[in-house]
């Protein structure tokens, strides 16, 4: 049975705990977004994530994703005993980042330390089978990124029916076609580096030669682009092939402030 809900649309970024981010924070609970999605890599600290629940009201928070290499189990448990009496349910630990060797072996080690942790309150960036079947095993689902719908049906099998499945997916709110795919190739171009995803990315029926050379039908993929009705079209693919969640992840091929005006031509195309 599934214990989460974050509805069918939630937001993807990087906040930290800057006057900016917590205006941004406030702006999309404004917006009616019920879920942001806090990216590993521009988390500060797990400071950052009281300091947005404090100036908010509803909004969820999740960490997509803490690295067990950096955070340590007794400094998440602690952040998640606090948040959780301050501000029941608005705090869920997504967890990831198990680099170098025998990585479900350090997850399971780490979730054995995190027991305080409740499992419907953990979540796993699972991109492999075995890691779908250790977050259906020991978490309230999983939180995969760059994947196609047809993965999504697949993840859903592996997960079984009473796990949240929710999927992370790069967003450009442009319906110029070369632009787009240039900001959204720039963005997926990281990524094929990365083992863990290179392999994902082969899983999916992608080449060596699409790793390498990104073509148009890779990203159109991987990135939904075009008008706000047309990248709802594409998002709602995720929930036909199993998703309970679709979290954006809006990039503009610009570094710098939150894409808070996209949020907003977004919403009543995802929201309503």
């Amino acid at each position: 049975m599934k214990t989460l809900d974050f509805g069918p649309f939630g937001i993807t970024t990087g906040l930290t705990s800057s006057a900016d981010s917590l205006d941004a924070a406030r702006a999309a609970e404004d917006l009616g977004y019920p879920a942001i999605w806090l990216s590993g890599g521009p988390l500060p600290g797990l400071q950052t994530v009281a300091d947005l629940i404090r100036v908010t009201s509803t909004i969820k928070f999740v960490t997509g994703i803490l690295s067990i290499d950096q955070y340590s189990a007794a400094d998440v448990t602690a952040a998640y005993t606090d948040l959780e009496a301050a501000a029941p349910g608005r705090f869920t630990v997504g967890l990831g980042g198990a680099h170098g060797p025998h990585p479900l072996a350090r997850l399971n080690d780490y979730l054995d330390q995190l027991d305080v942790v409740p499992a419907e309150h953990r979540l796993l960036a699972a991109l492999g089978p075995r890691m779908l079947k250790l977050a259906a095993d020991r978490t309230a689902g999983a939180y995969p990124f760059l994947i196609t719908p047809e993965y999504t049906a697949e993840a859903r099998q592996t997960l079984g029916p009473d796990k949240l499945l929710t999927v992370a997916h790069l967003v450009v709110l442009e319906t110029d076609p070369d632009r787009a795919r240039a900001i959204a190739r720039d963005t997926i171009s990281f990524f094929p580096q990365i083992p863990g995803y290179a392999a994902s990315l082969k899983r999916q029926g992608f080449t060596d030669a699409d790793l390498k050379d990104l073509p148009n039908h890779l990203v159109d993929s991987l990135a939904a682009w075009g008008t706000p009705t047309q990248i709802a079209d594409k998002l709602h693919e995720h929930h036909t092939a199993g998703a309970d969640h679709v979290s954006i992840d809006v990039i503009t091929g610009i570094t710098g402030p939150q894409p808070i005006d996209q949020w907003r031509a977004l919403a009543p195309a995802l929201l309503t």
